[in-house]
Parts: structure tokens; sequence; C-alpha cells
């Protein structure tokens, strides 16, 4: 029997899913991909002061619950550079599907829901997915998130392609 809060999980990401892409104007949907994902952490205790704070609090709800086995994560290029490195994650089958497909995966609900948090509860500006590499074989992702908590952040370079 499949868990309950699992099944949830799933049936409101695709719905989620479903109506933005539904909604759709020109060309819109990559962007609203951010916010598939992110119910399954609004219900939660996710608390905290700082961006670290917070990432941990979402960390632990996302492994207590069986999503990912484990994240690791770092911040970097002043700040703006959220990367995470998760193991063994539950949407990997997904990626690989996509990756079979010749399609490069760029939507990452795990990655979602953690700037979704940073957003609601830190009040930071944005977030959006960088850059995204999943090998199939280790069943390991590597995600990097770009986090903006204000303003002045939106538009500073830092080179990402050695972190």
């Amino acid at each position: 029997m499949f868990d309950d809060e699992i099944t949830n999980y799933y049936n409101g990401m695709l719905a989620r899913l479903e109506a933005l892409l539904y909604h759709e104007i020109a060309l819109s949907a990559v962007k609203k991909i951010d916010f598939v994902g992110t119910d399954f952490l609004n219900s939660k205790e996710i608390r905290g002061n700082t961006a670290s704070e917070v990432i941990e609090s979402c960390i632990q709800e996302i492994t207590s619950k069986g999503l990912v086995e484990s994240i690791n994560y770092s911040i970097h290029g002043y700040g703006i550079l959220l990367k995470l490195e998760a193991k063994d994650c539950i949407h990997i089958p997904k990626e690989i599907e996509l990756k079979k497909e010749g399609i490069k995966p760029y939507m990452c609900p795990i990655a979602n829901m953690i700037g979704d948090r940073l957003i609601e509860i830190l009040g930071y500006e944005t977030t959006y997915m960088a850059d995204m590499n999943i090998d199939e074989n280790s069943k390991n992702c590597i995600v990097k998130y770009a986090i903006f908590e204000d303003i002045s952040k939106i538009g500073q370079v830092s080179d990402w392609t050695k972190i």
C-alpha cells in the first residue's frame, strides 16, 4: 500500500503542473515550474532566521519523509548560488525518462520546495533553477539554484562553472 502523504505529494505536484501548463501564455510555463512541488512543505513547521537554518529545516523534513536519502548543500557566488547534492531522490526515475527522450531535465521539485521556503519565510526576492545534472547510475543529482535575497543581488555575476 502507498503512503498517503507520498501519494498526496505526487497528486499535488501533478495537479500543480497540469494547472500551470493549462494557463501557459507565451512560453511562461518554464518559469512557472518553479512552483511544482512547493505545496509539500507549506504545511510543515519549517523555521529559521537565516538561509542555512531554513535550508536545514527543509532538508530535515524532506529526508525524514523519504523523498531523498540525503542532501548536502553549500552556498556560493556572493551568496546567490545554492548548490544541492541529493542522493537517491524519489524523482530520479523522472529524470532518467527525460534523458532517454533527449530532454535535459530542468525541473527539480525538491529544490523548488527549498527556494519557496526561502521566499516565504525570509522574504527572498526570487529563486530559480540555474543548472541540474543527474547521474542515473549513482542516483545522485547536483542542482545549482539561484537565490536572490533582495533586489541588490539580482544581476550580480559570479562564475559557477567550477562550483
